[in-house]
């Protein structure tokens, strides 16, 4: 079913705060109906090794009071010479 094209419209005249929010969104639903396609983990082979680390982040908002958020959980690991990142969450599961 193709998108229409007044929310394309729409979505293209949000700002990185709302594209991040509507990003957030759309990622909950597929997690919701497919799991998580962002699962980190090290490769199947052994060989990557990922870093885990907390980071404070800026929303991107001009009037957020709370800036910076956080802190959340990435995974960092070198991946065909470059350096790979996913966002975790809030908390670091085992």
């Amino acid at each position: 079913m193709p998108l229409d094209r007044e929310l394309i419209r729409l979505i293209r005249a949000l700002d990185p705060f709302d594209l991040r929010r509507l990003q957030i969104l759309a990622r909950g639903l597929l997690v919701a109906r497919e799991g998580d396609p962002f699962d980190v983990g090290p490769p199947e082979t052994g060989k990557a090794k990922v870093t885990y680390r907390q980071e404070w982040v800026r929303c991107g908002r001009e009037n957020c009071s709370k800036c910076p958020h956080g802190p959340y959980w990435y995974g960092y690991w070198r991946e065909d010479g470059r350096m790979r990142s996913r966002y975790i969450g809030k908390d670091l599961k085992e």
